[in-house]
């Protein structure tokens, strides 16, 4: 038994709605890389969990995550509507896990995974700092060593 309120179809048609790719906090991560000289790829289809931002050069990957969605521990992300609570409560385990999986599939492979939080977004300043901060760990990484 299901304990949405909604049949298939019309639950299908409502999550349709909701964008999953060019949101605003993607396209605010991708402007702040850009600002960093920093090179990427958009949603590569052939990695696990199609991540939102892609270096292949780097073996670096972003997803650009809302909290709600995936289940953040900020106070957006801990709040669960009070309407058709078991629901929404199931659809963020199953992204969670789904999340999980997608990321250690991508570690198996050698991809060095960084998530961005929607909440995150808010100081750019502090965004700017920890992206060049990661980006300059993963050109270190990259650097063949002289022995």
């Amino acid at each position: 038994m299901s304990t949405d309120v909604y049949d298939r179809a019309k639950r299908s048609a409502v999550m349709a709605r909701v964008r999953s790719q060019d949101t605003k906090p993607e396209r605010l991560l991708r402007k702040t890389l850009t600002a960093l000289c920093a090179r990427y790829r958009l949603q590569r289809g052939d990695l696990p969990g199609k991540p939102d931002v892609v270096m292949p050069g780097r073996k670096l990957v972003f997803f650009v995550h809302g909290c709600f969605w995936h289940g953040h521990d900020c106070a957006r992300g801990s709040r669960v509507p009070k309407a058709n609570r078991d629901y929404w409560l199931a659809k963020v385990a199953r992204n969670k896990a789904r999340d999980a999986a997608a990321l250690a599939a991508l570690s198996a492979a050698g991809w060095c995974v960084e998530t961005v939080w929607e909440c995150e977004m808010k100081n750019t300043g502090a965004l700017k700092e920890r992206l060049a901060r990661i980006l300059d760990q993963a050109a270190a990484r990259a650097l063949p060593s002289r022995t």
